[in-house]
């Protein structure tokens, strides 16, 4: 063999064994959206099970545009959270969840400080988080909801929903949301609720990027053609920076704030404390 060739054999093995470590670490560097997808998926998988759901809030105010009295004074608080029951396994990257929300309007100005009304509202949710372009844009849900206040006779209110709700991510600190609804009203004193609780409704959060303001608008469209909303705004500052609880103000403008009230106009300003997830809301 002459020298040329081995010369040439030596220079082909050298340039063979330089490429094939850097194809392989070409392919393992870069990564199909796919597998981006499943990257995002597998980190909100592994967060906690059971979190918080919709806003948690312990608040007191009074009406606006009349005079305060112990009747119209009150304090209103609101629990809820969430427990996932499976990770992003289900068809088309679901997962299932179960959902609790309680809401109170307690007369604490009034003798004996009675309750004046308790909704509760159980749930099961079925969500998919939408990726596109390598991020987290949004996520649709599919939710079955009962809404009653667990009183007989002609206090008694209740009603259940097929809803559809979508959350679009805008960037890390806006967030716009909207939920559609099938009413099955079950209630015999609540028939009337869809023209005082609406059919849908849309909004959107919005947190300052210190982090420090949150900024939370919904407006919830009552049936009919005209522009009819019931309207809830709270605006709330961060107590501490690495916490998630907030001194917060609540304005409530409309109707359906309560199960038993759902057809009396309200008009309330209340103030306290507003406990609320890291990211963003649920409604």
């Amino acid at each position: 063999m002459n020298n040329w060739h081995i010369k040439l054999i030596l220079l082909v093995s050298l340039l063979a064994g330089a490429c094939i470590p850097a194809i392989g670490q070409i392919v393992t560097v870069e990564k199909s959206e796919s597998q981006i997808a499943d990257s995002i998926r597998a980190e909100l998988d592994s967060r906690p099970y059971f979190s918080l759901y919709k806003d948690t809030y312990f608040i007191g105010g009074t009406v606006l545009g009349g005079e305060p009295t112990i009747h119209n004074s009150d304090v209103k608080f609101q629990i809820s959270f969430q427990q996932r029951l499976t990770k992003s396994v289900l068809p088309w990257h679901t997962y299932l969840y179960l959902f609790y929300t309680q809401k109170a309007i307690w007369n604490v100005l009034e003798r004996s400080l009675p309750f004046h009304d308790l909704n509760f509202n159980p749930g099961i949710g079925l969500s998919r988080f939408i990726i596109m372009k390598n991020r987290l844009v949004g996520k649709a849900t599919l939710i079955l909801e009962h809404e009653s206040n667990g009183r007989d006779g002609t206090a008694s209110r209740s009603w259940n929903k097929l809803s559809i709700a979508a959350e679009g991510y805008i960037s890390p600190y806006l967030m716009a949301h909207a939920k559609y609804w099938i009413p099955i009203v079950d209630g015999q004193y609540n028939r009337d609720i869809l023209r005082y609780s609406g059919l849908y409704q849309a909004g959107f959060q919005a947190i300052s990027h210190d982090n420090k303001w949150v900024l939370d608008m919904t407006l919830v469209k009552r049936k009919g053609w005209n522009l009819n909303f019931n309207t809830i705004i709270q605006l709330g500052y961060r107590i501490n920076h690495n916490s998630n609880q907030f001194i917060m103000l609540q304005y409530y403008n409309g109707y359906g704030e309560t199960m038993l009230d759902y057809n009396q106009y309200h008009s309330r300003l209340r103030i306290g404390l507003l406990i609320r997830p890291k990211f963003f809301s649920d409604f």
